[in-house]
């Protein structure tokens, strides 16, 4: 096998189809369902606009530092474009404006100065950018920058995975990577090994493979990792032109519109927190309901879904080799779908060997993203906070009986603090309530019904599972009676 690529959302689909398609084989491992998690929790903006405000990104990393951002997420959308071209895929992709606008709770006179200067800065680096004193629907100051785009990620990455198999390529799904080992480099699947020439870990947040405990652990340091909530609604046909829309809170509210037969369809997200550190998760659905219906009060929710995104010290993603020959891509922030595709391709640079112009301003470990940093520094003393908090917390002293259907909470049972949910059948599952990372205690997410580890974000299903690390093994199963 040339390629093993783990992970099976939009950076390991595209890379495997990359590289299938490039002439080599490869082994695409996926432990649940392919585009199933990450990717599938996304609103799918293509945008080259990130997070980090364009002037930020000047004024820390210099213009031609940010000119080449935004350039790099330009490129991913263009391959996306052509990718949908090539394969004829039915994946909805279009090209739309996107629209940075002044969000009411800022000083409106303030900001509208600032959107002015992003504009301008934007021109000046070569991205078509036009100032507003009034964007489209939200009536306040914004920037038009044209071009971006939308899609259905899961249409497109179901296209994707159809051509992977064959001609001594495969996909795995449902299948869990386990030890990875470099002399010779192979990935242990079940009983069998594949062995390859290269890997490629496209798990959102990498797993260790061949790097070193330490070495892994300083990279987790500089992985921030956030929840954020979306809901989706039916308005009116026409109601607002179709775009896609950021304001200028933070954390900031986004707004996708899709136009269809008999009514529009919106997606509307924000309320973003570090990963296991809101208990009571439903309240921020309540209040991104509450601020849709404020903008379109005939809006009609029918859908609720939150995501994680990974932010870095500096602003932009960490792409590259964490080993020899070990391959990673993380930290793409609310870009996840952009600059997914980027470290795909860059993937494929990589492991033929050729140059890539972001290779270098994305390095796993340029000095610059992490030690001294503001940033980096506030965003770790979460993990010593929250590990003392948790451990002398005291667990809720009541008895498995008492649990609810489809509840979680972490009790007082035989001396230990457990992880005890009850699901909808009536059924209890019992685990260990420290997480398998760092072992810290797990917190109960009633509103994903999942066990969310406050200190570094790792998620387990209700029962237990992995579902995001940088945990890679389940919570321990405990025995235990309905008493």
């Amino acid at each position: 096998m040339d390629v093993a690529v783990i992970g099976a959302g939009i950076t390991g689909v595209t890379t495997a189809y990359l590289l299938k398609k490039a002439g080599y084989t490869v082994a695409l491992v996926e432990r649940g369902a392919c585009g199933g998690f990450d990717s599938a929790n996304t609103t799918a903006h293509l945008t080259y606009v990130t997070d980090t405000r364009l002037s930020q990104l000047v004024s820390k990393l210099g213009k031609v530092v940010a000119q080449s951002v935004w350039t790099g997420g330009a490129a991913a959308i263009d391959q996306i474009e052509a990718i949908v071209r090539a394969e004829k895929i039915e994946c909805e992709f279009r090209r739309v404006p996107g629209y940075l606008h002044c969000s009411p709770k800022q000083n409106v006179k303030k900001e509208a100065a600032a959107l002015e200067q992003e504009s301008q800065l934007a021109n000046e680096l070569g991205f078509p950018a036009v100032f507003s004193k009034s964007v489209p629907f939200f009536g306040r100051p914004g920037v038009e920058l044209p071009d971006q785009a939308k899609f259905h990620p899961i249409k497109y990455l179901g296209a994707l995975l159809k051509k992977i198999p064959g001609h001594g390529s495969h996909v795995f799904d449902h299948t869990d990577a386990g030890e990875i080992t470099a002399k010779p480099l192979a990935v242990k699947v079940g009983k069998e090994k594949i062995r390859c020439s290269y890997l490629v870990l496209a798990t959102h947040n990498p797993l260790m493979g061949n790097t070193g405990t330490v070495a892994a652990a300083l990279f987790q340091t500089k992985l921030f990792l956030y929840t954020s909530y979306a809901v989706g609604a039916l308005v009116p046909r026409g109601s607002i032109p179709e775009a896609c829309y950021w304001d200028t809170q933070e954390p900031y509210h986004y707004l996708r519109v899709d136009q269809r037969r008999n009514h529009d369809y919106v997606i509307f997200g924000g309320e973003d927190h570090k990963t296991g550190q809101v208990k009571d998760t439903g309240r921020n659905y309540d209040r991104l309901e509450k601020t849709l219906l404020s903008l379109m009060p005939e809006a009609e929710v029918d859908r609720r879904w939150s995501g994680q995104v990974i932010e870095t010290p500096d602003g932009i993603p960490f792409i590259g080799e964490t080993a020899d020959r070990q391959f990673v891509a993380t930290g793409f922030g609310g870009n996840g779908m952009t600059f997914g595709t980027l470290g795909a391709m860059m993937s494929v640079d990589a492991f033929l060997k050729r140059q890539n112009p972001w290779a270098k301003l994305f390095d796993v470990h340029r000095k610059h993203a992490i030690v001294g940093t503001g940033k980096y520094l506030r965003e770790n003393r979460d993990y010593p906070v929250y590990m003392v908090k948790n451990w002398l917390h005291k667990a809720e002293r009541t008895t498995l009986a008492s649990l609810k259907r489809n509840e979680g909470k972490v009790i007082k049972y035989e001396g230990h603090k457990v992880a005890a949910f009850r699901n909808a059948h009536g059924t209890i599952s019992v685990h260990s309530a420290i997480c398998t990372h760092l072992q810290c205690i797990v917190e109960w997410n009633q509103a994903e019904k999942t066990w969310d580890c406050p200190c570094h974000g790792s998620r387990f299903a209700a029962t237990g599972e992995v579902l995001s690390g940088p945990a890679e093994e389940p919570l321990a199963p405990l025995k235990a009676s309905d008493k």
